[in-house]
C-alpha cells in the first residue's frame, strides 16, 4: 500500500467541519488502498492558483517529505493542471486530487457495463485538460517534425493524445446515449402500468443498499436482496426492486449512487442518466446515518445534488438510519417527514412503510364495500391496487373497508354501502 501525506486549504469552514473533510478524504484514500501517512492543513483566504497552499506551508511539506517516507501527496481539492505541475516540480513527488482518488474508486467499484463507460467517461473528461503535463519534457523540443512547422514532438504528440481522448469521449456518450433509450423507454412501460416509483438516495455510506433490503424483507414478492457493504460508494449500478406488502399496493424502490462532499462534476455529469431516476420518482427516500456526528452537513451536500438534478420539488421522507449505534438520539426539527429507523435491525421499517404508503397513495379515494363472493376477480384486484384497512366475512359477502386508486371507482361502485 501507498504512503501518502493528505494537504488541506481551509476557506472559512468551522474547524471541526474542515477536520471531518480531511478525515473523509482520509478514507477515500484508504478504499484507493492509499495509507494516510499525515495531514497538514493550511488556513487562507483564499487557494493559492499556483500550487495551491502558500509558499511557507510549502516550504513544511517539503521538509515534512524530506523526513519521513511518502509515496504521493494528496490534496483536498480538485486541482489544476497547473497546481500540479508545480507541486510536483516542488516536491519531487506524484501529486493526487480529491477527484483523481474519487475517480480511481468508482473504476474499482464499477461493475455492470453502464457504470464502467460512466466512470470511463467522468475520467476521459478529467483527464483532458491534464495530457499537457504527461508530455511537458517533451514539449520542450523545438523544430520541425514530420512537417508539421514550428511544432516540437511534444506539441505533435500533446494534439494526437487530445484528439485520440476526444474522439472516445464521443465513443463512450453515443454508447451511454443508446443505454439512456432503453432506460427511458423502461420508465415509460412503468408509467403506462401505473407503478409508483421510490427513489433511495443519501451520502455514500448511509445505509442505502441496507434499507432497500429491510424493505425486501417485509415485501411478499419474489426477493433478490442488493448489495451491501460497510465502504464508501459500495453500490454505482441503479437497483430496482419490486416491494409488495400485505394490504398495500406494489411500488417499485431504486438504490442510487451514493454522494460525497465535492463530488466531481465529470462524475455527475457523466452519471446523470442513472441519476435521472431519482427526478422521475413519485417519492424520495432520504437515507441519513444518523450515527455520523457530521450527518447535518451530508444532509447539506445530498439536498445541493438533488438541486442540481432538479430533484428537489419532489416529497421526501428522511430516514435517519443507525440509530443501533446510538444511546439516545433526537431529530432535529426538519421540513417534510422523518422517521428513525436501523436498516441492521429492522428498527421501525413497518412505519416506514406506514409512511411510505400514505404520501405515495394520498389520493386514492376512501370506500366501504360489501362484495359478494362470487366477485373474487375484483377481490383479486383490491388485493393487488387497494389498500385494504380492514376485511371481515359475512354470511352473504365480504365486508371491506379501503382506499382504491381512481381508476378503479367506478369497478367498485355498484358495492360500495
Amino acid at each position: 500500500m501507498e504512503k501518502a501525506l493528505l494537504i488541506g486549504v481551509n476557506i472559512g469552514k468551522e474547524e471541526f467541519e474542515f477536520r471531518e473533510e480531511m478525515q473523509e478524504l482520509a478514507s477515500l484514500c484508504e478504499a484507493c488502498e492509499i495509507e494516510a501517512a499525515d495531514v497538514i492543513t493550511q488556513n487562507l483566504n483564499s487557494i493559492n492558483p499556483a500550487t495551491y497552499v502558500g509558499s511557507g506551508k510549502l516550504k513544511e511539506i517539503k521538509t515534512w517529505i524530506e523526513g519521513e517516507e511518502c509515496d504521493l501527496i494528496v490534496a483536498n481539492d480538485e486541482l489544476s493542471p497547473l497546481q500540479v505541475r508545480n507541486l510536483e516540480k516542488a516536491l519531487e513527488v506524484r501529486v493526487f486530487d480529491r477527484t483523481y482518488v474519487i475517480l480511481e474508486i468508482f473504476k474499482k467499484r464499477a461493475k455492470t457495463k453502464e457504470a464502467i463507460l460512466q466512470v470511463e467517461l467522468a475520467a476521459k473528461k478529467y483527464m483532458l485538460p491534464r495530457l499537457i503535463g504527461a508530455h511537458r519534457d517533451l514539449s520542450r523540443q523545438t523544430g520541425s517534425v514530420g512537417g508539421m512547422h514550428g511544432r516540437g514532438g511534444g506539441e505533435m504528440q500533446l494534439e494526437l493524445d487530445r484528439r485520440l481522448i476526444s474522439k472516445q469521449i464521443n465513443s463512450i456518450q453515443k454508447e451511454l446515449q443508446e443505454l439512456k433509450k432503453l432506460r427511458q423507454t423502461q420508465r415509460s412501460l412503468r408509467k403506462k402500468q401505473d407503478m409508483k416509483i421510490v427513489s433511495l438516495v443519501g451520502y455514500t455510506n448511509s445505509g442505502k443498499s441496507s434499507t432497500l433490503n429491510a424493505l425486501l424483507d417485509r415485501s411478499l414478492a419474489k426477493k433478490k436482496e442488493v448489495l451491501e457493504k460497510d465502504m464508501l460508494f459500495a453500490t454505482l449500478e441503479t437497483s430496482t426492486r419490486l416491494i409488495k406488502t400485505e394490504g398495500q399496493p406494489a411500488f417499485l424502490a431504486t438504490d442510487t449512487v451514493g454522494f460525497v462532499n465535492k463530488l466531481p462534476h465529470q462524475l455527475v455529469e457523466a452519471f446523470k442518466s442513472t441519476l435521472e431516476e431519482i427526478a422521475e420518482a413519485d417519492l424520495i427516500l432520504h437515507v441519513v446515518d444518523a450515527a455520523n456526528r457530521n450527518h447535518e452537513k451530508q444532509i447539506e451536500v445530498t439536498n445541493r445534488v438533488l438541486k442540481e438534478l432538479g430533484a428537489d420539488k419532489i416529497p421526501v421522507i428522511c430516514c435517519f438510519n443507525k440509530i443501533d449505534l446510538l444511546a439516545d438520539f433526537f431529530i432535529p426539527p426538519l421540513p417534510g417527514k422523518a422517521v428513525k429507523i436501523s436498516a441492521k435491525n429492522q428498527t421501525n421499517i413497518d412505519q416506514l412503510l406506514w409512511m411510505i404508503s400514505e404520501e405515495l397513495f394520498w389520493d386514492y379515494l376512501p370506500v366501504n364495500l360489501k362484495l359478494p363472493y362470487a366477485k373474487g376477480d375484483i377481490y383479486s384486484l383490491l388485493k393487488e391496487n387497494a389498500i385494504i384497512k380492514s376485511e371481515r366475512n359475512e354470511a352473504d359477502f365480504l365486508r371491506l373497508e379501503a382506499r382504491v386508486p381512481e381508476r378503479m371507482f367506478e369497478i367498485v361502485r355498484p358495492y360500495i354501502e
